[in-house]
């Protein structure tokens, strides 16, 4: 058995609107192997994108801690803690997230330019990747150009691009229709036996939560046992 690369201890969050407070995570328990591939199931509002975010740094649990690769996330400074989602980790969103005044290729770039890659070697990795996702004769093409499917292949190869340790995905067939789903299920899939990438996703994707072989169930901000 991989040694863990993230651990997950006794998560709480509880988001506060005016005098209401909904309590979306309660006493959460989880750890990921390295290379793993594990789907986060359970009905909308069960928590899921919450404890994604958690688990990559961009939220903060109210209790509990998380460690990464070893790393107490709460015991880093604000600038090394975005230094490791930057470096470490790559987020695929069911929005996409892409920047509509960028081509495909200045998307996918963009995480190595925040790494200080230089403009040549993030733009042959760039290049490199839109052509791995099927994607080599749109790399010009702004965001409103490409389909559904175009976008999120743009979304997967820009979370590629720095090598991360770990993938997180947050519905990421969620916009797309049966057909295309499965072809973005595949090649993540591809893409995590390519790079042993240790890979989460969220989803309500039967289809795709079957491909895991580890599945976890998720309801009333509880890992089901």
């Amino acid at each position: 058995m991989s040694e863990p690369l993230l651990v997950a201890r006794g998560l709480g969050r509880t988001y506060r609107m005016g005098r209401r407070s909904l309590e979306v995570l309660r006493g959460v328990d989880l750890s990921v192997n390295r290379g793993e591939f594990l789907a986060l199931r359970g009905a909308s509002g069960a928590g899921k994108s919450t404890l994604l975010h958690l688990l990559g740094g961009l939220d903060q649990p109210d209790t509990g801690d998380i460690s990464f690769a070893g790393k107490n996330l709460a015991a880093l400074g604000g600038g090394e803690l975005a230094r490791l989602r930057n470096g470490k980790v790559g987020f695929i969103f069911q929005a996409y997230h892409l920047l509509p005044e960028l081509s495909a290729l200045e998307n996918v770039c963009l995480p190595a330019r925040i790494a200080r890659v230089s403009p040549g070697d993030a733009a042959k990795r760039g290049r490199e990747l839109l052509t791995r996702v099927g994607l080599g004769e749109r790399m010009e093409h702004r965001p409103y150009e490409l389909s559904g499917g175009e976008q999120q292949r743009v979304a997967i190869a820009r979370a590629m691009i720095n090598s991360p340790e770990l993938i997180l995905a947050d519905e990421p067939t969620g916009n797309l229709d049966s057909h295309t789903g499965g072809e973005i299920i595949d090649l993540l899939c591809a893409l995590r036996d390519e790079r042993q990438t240790t890979l989460v996703i969220a989803t309500h994707d039967a289809k795709l939560a079957a491909r895991a072989p580890k599945v976890v169930q998720l309801g009333d901000g509880q890992i089901a046992p």
